[in-house]
């Protein structure tokens, strides 16, 4: 494969420009290549051929929404996985690595979002497992330390390195997993997801380091949803979507409106949406109903129901101000990693708020669990329903009744009869299609399983109810039957809070939609600014 050595302003799809004097980067041969890359799992195309180039000394972000195949294209470069075709070459060599540890040999290393070190032990006992210099056959502690202290030194970093990881605060840790891939001559690096648990400074941190890192000629591959971030950082961007490599771009050559617009595929979403019309419900159709519950919900507009007063989490929400109306949807609208899920958890209690305060119908109130959310009215759909809300092994009816069992405490067992009543009038009210409520829900299609996971939660007679991602994998009937039904629950008094990767789908059922970019709100709208052109500016950085 031959590249250009000229820059180019807008790269065209598979030819993008090399990198040039003007970024600190010169023109050189790329330090890690991929060549029609493909990957298949049952079912999925994660990779369909992939081109890919990380030169020496720059900074490549890569991004993409989830399931873009980010992961994935990880994974194969790091012999994590085997590609199905394609090559990959590093330093113009064809590799085919078995395994992480024949990747990390020949000096490709990657830094996981968790990381992937040993709490217990000291910082250089970290930087130096499974490597430990020896004298006279014995482990030689003392060069041990000094050669740790030398490599932290390297990313001016100082610390006590006799003392234990878990002494020391995330960032630090993140430093020390830098130090031990830098200690093994590491000629790429791999950054995925870093600062995910970083507060600012530590993030300004990591970047100073990384920069130091990029002069000294070590390739960068940083993968992160953080647009600002992203910015910051990056000499080269490569962006992601469905599997495929949609481009390759110098990043003061891409404004952030048009990344977004790369990421989700804007400029295809409408025809998108369009074709899938005919298999089920239209999309107008849905409009109409949300119109004809229009003048009953605009009547609830009462004090809200919750009300969150500069509730944050360090590392993973910036303090934040939001108010769900009563009878009201407010839609949150962000691209992946933003803060949407974040919000959602503090506000389920799942995760604890260390800023702000809760309100919930007027009264002050600390949810620290689920439990607790519970009590206060509150239910919660989860994003993974697979992972976080159905329980594959139980029947429909156990799986209804499940949230409400635990509201009233096991001590205070629902009879199987009551149990079967309650499961058949949510099948029902719900349209869940189903042989009976002894059936297994693992058997039930995708849209039926989300509406069983409604069900649950409507059966504890909740006041806000949660829903991060409800329609994610199932099809559009399904999708616009729930939608409908959330509209008609609203219009009896049911607050919500919708989160969607799918603007339009936010856009369509909500009263009003707060807007976040990383991990802060940076906008409320409504009325003539709640349109599709306008969330994806703002989530850029350039809407009002």
């Amino acid at each position: 494969m031959t590249h250009s050595a000229t820059e180019s302003n807008q790269p065209e799809r598979g030819t993008p420009g090399a990198p040039s004097p003007r970024n600190g980067v010169s023109a050189r041969e790329p330090i890690l290549e991929t060549s029609g890359v493909s990957k298949t799992f049952p079912g999925v195309k994660a990779l369909q051929r992939v081109d890919f180039r990380l030169f020496p000394g720059e900074v490549h972000t890569l991004m993409g929404q989830n399931g873009a195949g980010k992961s994935t294209l990880i994974n194969v470069l790091t012999g994590v996985l085997a590609p199905d075709a394609g090559t990959i070459r590093l330093g113009g060599e064809v590799v085919a690595f078995a395994s992480p540890q024949e990747a990390e040999a020949a000096g490709v290393r990657t830094l996981y979002q968790e990381v992937n070190l040993c709490p217990n032990l000291s910082v250089a006992e970290n930087i130096f497992a499974g490597r430990q210099p020896r004298r006279f056959g014995a482990i030689d502690w003392a060069d041990i330390k000094r050669r740790a202290q030398q490599a932290l030194a390297r990313l001016d970093v100082s610390l006590d390195v006799t003392r234990s990881l878990d002494a020391y605060p995330i960032a630090v840790q993140q430093m020390v997993a830098i130090a031990r891939a830098l200690s093994v001559d590491a000629r790429v690096l791999i950054l995925d997801e870093p600062t995910s648990s970083l507060d600012d400074g530590e993030v300004a941190q990591l970047f100073k380091i990384l920069r130091h890192l990029k002069q000294s000629g070590i390739a960068i591959l940083f993968v992160t949803h953080f647009i600002e971030q992203t910015y910051a950082i990056s000499d080269r961007i490569t962006v992601m979507r469905n599997g495929e490599r949609e481009g390759e771009y110098l990043a003061r050559d891409l404004p952030a409106d048009q990344l977004v617009a790369k990421m989700v595929g804007h400029e295809r979403m409408s025809a998108r949406l369009r074709e899938a019309a005919h298999e089920g419900q239209a999309a107008d159709d849905l409009q109409e109903i949300a119109q004809d519950h229009a003048e009953t919900r605009d009547a609830t507009a009462e004090r809200p129901f919750v009300e969150l007063r500069g509730v944050g989490r360090r590392g993973t929400l910036q303090p934040i101000d939001l108010e769900v109306q009563s009878g009201k949807i407010l839609g949150l609208a962000g691209l992946l990693g933003s803060g949407r899920t974040e919000t959602a958890r503090l506000l389920f209690g799942a995760d604890r708020a260390d800023s702000g305060t809760i309100v919930v119908n007027g009264r002050v109130v600390r949810l620290r669990s689920p439990h607790d959310a519970v009590r206060h009215g509150i239910g919660y759909c989860a994003e993974d329903r697979k992972k976080e809300g159905i329980v594959g092994e139980l029947s429909i009816r156990e799986n209804i009744v499940l949230a409400l069992q635990a509201r009233r405490g096991w001590w205070r067992k629902i009879s199987r009869q009551r149990a079967r009543e309650l499961a058949d009038v949510w099948i029902e009210r719900l349209g869940i299609k189903a042989s009976d409520a002894e059936q297994p829900i693992a058997l039930l299609s995708g849209g039926n399983q989300q509406k069983a996971l409604l069900a649950r939660w409507l059966a504890t007679d909740p006041k806000l109810l949660i829903l991060d991602e409800p329609t994610r994998g199932i099809d559009v009937a399904a999708k616009f039957d729930i939608m409908d039904r959330l509209l008609a629950l609203c219009a009896n008094g049911l607050s919500v809070l919708f989160i969607s990767s799918e603007i339009s789908e936010v856009l369509r059922v909500s009263h009003r939609v707060a807007v976040l970019r990383d991990r802060r709100k940076i906008a409320e709208v409504a009325g003539n600014a709640s349109n599709e052109d306008n969330i994806y500016r703002l989530i850029a950085g350039s809407g009002e």
